[in-house]
C-alpha cells in the first residue's frame, strides 16, 4: 500500500451535503481518502481545489 498527494478540481454544489458527495467520490477514483481538504475556491469559474492524501493497493506479483 502506498499513499500519494493529489489535487482535483471539483465543481462547486449547491449545498456543503453534495460538495462533500462530489469531493469523496472523486478522490475515491484515485484511492481511499486519509484526509482532504479544500485549498482555494475560484469564484468565477464556481471550482474548488481539493488537496487530499489517499492510500491505493499496490497490485501484487
Amino acid at each position: 500500500m502506498t499513499t500519494h498527494f493529489i489535487a482535483a478540481e471539483i465543481d462547486l454544489k449547491a449545498s456543503p451535503v453534495e460538495l462533500q458527495q462530489a469531493v469523496e467520490a472523486e478522490l475515491s477514483k484515485r484511492g481511499e481518502p486519509l484526509r482532504w481538504a479544500v485549498a482555494a475556491v475560484n469564484t468565477e469559474r464556481q471550482t474548488a481545489l481539493v488537496e487530499a492524501v489517499v492510500t491505493v493497493e499496490e497490485p501484487q506479483s
